[in-house]
């Protein structure tokens, strides 16, 4: 037996490498953490050259007592799900050859939201004046990650977190359509080992989280190029939108490779090719026809009412271009991580106290 440890951001994690799955009776008034890597054998020098090549500061002492740190329980939570998280998505290999992860944890990993019964809305908000379509564009994960002294991985996995709060919410109130920017075109550029990491925690989430939404009644679509997706992502995707699609409690629209100059550049060329088939006439392109050639054509209401974006930025950074014409926008402070049932509330009471006009004049 041997011991890798693993630092993140100066603190010492200890995986035992183990053959057999080994888990310690370990007292009551402690929360303990211990990572089994299950079946290794002669696999562990190709999982030290993963996280070296990942950039993981790494070191394998020689054969010794097994070591296990004891930290904090929220931020031991963190890295144990950052290191699986890494583990998962940078080492595919050891995932085909039933490398297992084990935990032994005083909480579940992913407690699902229930959302089966309508919720009495917060004092002040008026559920006839509640928005059907919110959109939102999901910002500062990594932000806060770094205030927090972690990786930004950790900061997505947090975002998860919020969004999952956010999207219970909108089930017991009534919301009918919630749009989340989950990754833009324009995020390409970003390193690649931050895009895997995304999409492969988008994949599991996907998978994790499918049970829990379709007995919800939640319908998921997802809008956006999908041409440099994952083979298994899409295939993830596929299942997912076929599982759900008669659910109508709430249609959580999921925006992945997505932007607002893409959306209406599809839309432009799918009308181009009708006008070629001979099926349109150039003199039929009006707004009604571009809009349903838009993605946000899955749902009923493709307009968002409401558009909130946290982090303090004050733009709406190529998203739901066309669709926002006349959205009501909010621009929270909080980072997304921060941002919870409070933060959502504000938003909707500073929608309710609007006049929407949609360029006329109330009498």
């Amino acid at each position: 037996m041997s011991t890798i440890i693993i630092a993140f951001n100066n603190t010492d994690i200890a995986f035992n490498i183990s053959p057999e799955p080994s888990m310690e009776a370990v007292p009551s008034s402690q929360l303990y953490y211990t990572v089994c890597l299950l079946s290794l054998h002669n696999h562990h020098n190709f999982l030290i050259n993963q996280f070296h090549k990942r950039m993981i500061s790494l070191r394998v002492p020689a054969p010794s007592s097994f070591n296990l740190q004891r930290l904090n329980s929220q931020a031991l939570e963190r890295r144990w799900r950052l290191g699986r998280d890494c583990f998962l998505s940078f080492s595919p290999s050891c995932v085909e050859n039933r490398i297992g992860l084990g935990v032994r944890s005083t909480k579940s990993e992913m407690a699902p939201f229930t959302a089966a019964e309508e919720e009495t809305l917060p004092e002040g908000l008026q559920p006839e004046l509640m928005p059907k379509h919110v959109a939102v564009i999901m910002d500062g994960n990594g932000r806060w990650a770094k205030i927090q002294g972690l990786q930004p991985w950790d900061g997505h996995r947090a975002g998860v977190e919020a969004l999952r709060e956010i999207v219970e919410l909108c089930g017991k109130w009534g919301i009918q359509v919630l749009t989340v920017f989950a990754f833009s075109t324009d995020n390409w550029i970003r390193p690649k080992i931050e895009i895997d990491f995304l999409l492969s925690l988008f994949e599991r989430t996907l998978k994790s989280e499918l049970e829990t939404l379709a007995k919800n009644n939640v319908r998921i679509s997802i809008i956006g190029d999908s041409s440099k997706l994952p083979k298994s992502l899409l295939e993830v995707i596929n299942e997912v939108e076929e599982v759900t699609k008669n659910n109508t409690r709430l249609q959580l629209i999921v925006a992945v490779g997505y932007s607002g100059k893409y959306d209406v550049l599809q839309a432009c060329r799918g009308i181009a090719q009708r006008v070629k088939d001979g099926e349109i006439d150039v003199e039929e392109i009006d707004e009604g026809l571009i809009e349903q050639e838009l993605e946000t054509n899955v749902t009923e209401f493709p307009y968002p009412d409401l558009l909130i974006r946290t982090s303090g930025e004050l733009r709406v950074s190529n998203f739901l271009l066309w669709q926002l014409a006349y959205t009501e926008l909010f621009f929270a402070q909080e980072l997304w991580p921060d941002f919870g049932r409070n933060g959502f509330v504000e938003a909707l009471m500073s929608f309710q106290q609007r006049q929407r006009r949609f360029g006329g004049r109330k009498s």
